[in-house]
């Protein structure tokens, strides 16, 4: 049995090179979930050569054959569902049901990418030139077909999984750097998936080390052409930098802080138990988790209530317990970030009015209300299951509070009135909105992705397959052209 103690480089699994090692350890109890020699730069320069080797004959298998591969990992995902929630749970703090809906979006991920190779879809254009014909051919992306992905620790295997799928399924090959507090489930897994499916050697690769050994020189290496990233913002930005300076292309998906606008008219039971959901969902670890809920203030006050009522019935604690709705952050350091914001804001006037236990790496849910947009509470992205609702006069000045951030991933309109609410939704500076949801919403064949600071690109369906392979144009002249310089 697969331990993930080692690098997956080429097809095999070899020890790390560098000397220096990743501990990756279980963040609610803190038990050593495995050890390893991380991977350095020659590992590094190993990996993605043997991407660039293993695309000459991947980016020409038959469409079959690459659907095949991805039907087996779809398999193996089935099959292996309660290990793979289980690992969710241990490695990254899920509770049982955020990794039972991660793992259900990984699988709808792999299923929609099955469906690419049948995807690639050209073009016959016509000319303005006699005798001519234009073809443009879709294909792998850049010259080499080499993918660079970057797993994160929230939801890992399904957000490295939406990169690698796509990806390959294009024809493409990938190297994955995990992230180091969840290096089985963003990367060792997905490689071990892979593997097992039958894609050739070379094909996926996992390389997983610390970002101060390899981190750089993961964009900056010659062969990737495109860098997957799920991340912060700040991150993001310097991911952004590097790859321009080598003209490499970029998909970004970064922070959020994303709102929640309760008009008047809304039904106020459903949308405080919808707010509770996408506020405290994987403890607010997701990057479409709510940040702040504005809410009309005809309507606050019965609100606040409804929305305490409802937040009082999520058990914090064992994230193992299949009655955990609140599981620990991935580490204290969140918490004390956390705590730092809380602090400031509530001597700026925010009022706490539930929660604030913290139990190891456990923080309970906790409300505030009296916030407003300058509070570092509001203003950055929490991250965390902290709550801060904040009131508006009417609609126009709740769009104008939800549109105060210099992010825009994802959203949320409640109202009766549907037509008011697509509405309001087109007002509010966001790539995603959800009228009468709440704003953690991923399906596999819809647009996914943010605007403003938020990221670049899109992912799922036809928009990754267009991220994620380029087109060539292929002018046929079937008659004699006849050039000026020369009649």
């Amino acid at each position: 049995m697969n331990n993930y103690t080692k690098q997956f480089i080429n097809g095999d699994w070899i020890n790390g090179a560098s000397d220096k090692t990743i501990k990756n350890t279980n963040p609610f109890n803190g038990d050593l979930i495995n050890e390893f020699n991380s991977a350095d730069e020659g590992d590094l320069d190993r990996a993605y050569l043997a991407a660039e080797h293993a695309q000459k004959e991947w980016g020409a298998t038959l469409p079959q054959e690459k659907q095949t591969v991805l039907d087996k990992v779809a398999l193996a995902l089935t099959e292996r569902k309660e290990e793979i929630i289980d690992m969710l749970v241990h490695e990254s703090g899920s509770t049982k049901v955020k990794a039972e809906v991660e793992w259900a979006a990984a699988l709808r991920i792999v299923k929609e990418a099955s469906t690419f190779p049948y995807r690639m879809e050209g073009k016959i254009l016509p000319s303005t030139i006699p005798g001519k014909e234009n073809r443009v051919y879709r294909t792998a992306k850049g010259v080499i077909g080499v993918i660079g992905v970057i797993g994160p620790w929230n939801f890992p295997l399904h957000l490295a999984m939406r990169s690698v799928a796509p990806a390959l399924a294009a024809g493409n090959t990938v190297v994955i750097k995990p992230a180091s507090e969840a290096p089985i489930t963003s990367g060792f897994l997905i490689g071990e998936l892979f593997e097992k499916a039958g894609a050739p050697k070379g094909t996926v690769n996992v390389v997983a080390g610390r970002g101060s050994e390899i981190g750089d020189a993961f964009i900056e290496h010659q062969v990737p052409k495109l860098i997957s990233f799920t991340g912060s913002t700040e991150v993001g930005r310097h991911i952004g930098e590097l790859a321009g300076k080598h003209l490499k292309d970029t998909a970004l998906e970064l922070g959020g802080n994303n709102v929640m606008v309760v008009l008047a008219d809304a039904d106020l039971e459903k949308a405080a138990e919808s707010a509770a959901f996408g506020k405290f969902l994987h403890q607010g670890q997701i990057c479409m988790a709510l940040n702040r809920i504005i809410v009309e203030e005809s309507v606050h006050e019965e609100f606040v209530g409804l929305f305490k009522e409802k937040v009082s019935m999520l058990q914090a604690g064992d994230p193992s317990d299949a009655k955990t709705a609140v599981g620990p952050l991935i580490n204290h350091d969140q918490i004390e970030r956390i705590q730092e914001d809380l602090e400031e804001s509530l001597e700026a006037g925010a009022e706490k009015i539930y929660g604030g236990k913290i139990d190891g790496n456990v923080m309970h849910p906790i409300i505030l209300t009296n916030v407003t947009n300058d509070m570092p509470i509001a203003k950055n992205e929490i991250f965390g299951p902290v709550a801060p609702i904040l009131k508006a006069r009417d609609e126009a000045e709740a769009i104008k509070l939800a549109n105060g951030s210099p992010y825009g991933l994802s959203g949320s309109v409640f109202t009766k009135d549907l037509h008011r609410g697509v509405a309001v939704a087109k007002q509010i500076e966001t790539g995603m909105i959800h009228v009468n949801d709440q704003s953690v919403n991923d399906e596999a064949h819809v647009a996914f992705g943010g605007e403003k600071d938020s990221g670049l690109g899109r992912f799922g369906g036809e928009w990754a397959l267009d991220k994620f392979t380029t087109v060539k144009w292929i002018g046929v002249q079937e008659k004699d052209r006849s050039y000026p310089f020369f009649n």
